[in-house]
């Protein structure tokens, strides 16, 4: 009977650790930024990916390709107000959030279609606004990928870079 009682013990404890693994967080987990400039609500949902240890920009992020500025499902921006993106208009709406990124200059990309997963459907046809900005060297590594509504910008900061646009 003692035996039999710490075989059914080993097996609950198996058990529960096969279940403890399986809920364990996903590599790149939702988040969402949410902030006001100048009376309009934003919010951006994405997957925040992590550095760990790989290179990013230019191996894991291709340059020069469309990329989902984030992981999984496509990124997406929402305000409730036209906004004025680096001195161009962008309608109230709910956007797929891309980035074509290059050392010298990112490309900025609101497109129309926001159900989408990663960047594999997308459509330039699609596109509402396309900006141009020049990335910021950072000077330290943000691990986890993240986006930040500040007063008159937004920055995506992950690995030694910052993708930042102006707000109005």
């Amino acid at each position: 009977m003692e035996l039999l009682r710490k075989r059914l013990l080993l097996l609950v404890v198996i058990l529960s650790a096969t279940f403890v693994n399986a809920q364990e967080k996903p590599k790149s987990p939702p988040e969402k930024a949410m902030g006001t400039i100048n009376g309009a609500n934003i919010e951006i949902n994405y997957g925040s990916p992590s550095v760990r240890g790989r290179k990013i920009w230019g191996e894991l992020v291709p340059l020069d390709e469309v990329w989902r500025a984030g992981a999984n499902e496509a990124t997406t921006f929402e305000t409730n107000k036209d906004l004025t993106i680096e001195g161009s208009k962008l309608p109230a709406g709910k956007y797929s959030f891309f980035i074509i990124p290059n050392k010298d200059e990112c490309i900025i990309v609101f497109n129309k279609e926001s159900e989408q997963w990663g960047a594999y459907k997308y459509k330039e046809k699609d596109d509402q606004l396309r900006v141009k900005v020049k990335p910021q060297a950072s000077e330290s590594i943000t691990e986890k990928l993240v986006y930040k509504i500040n007063p008159s910008d937004i920055v995506l900061s992950w690995d030694n870079w910052n993708i930042g646009f102006t707000v109005k």
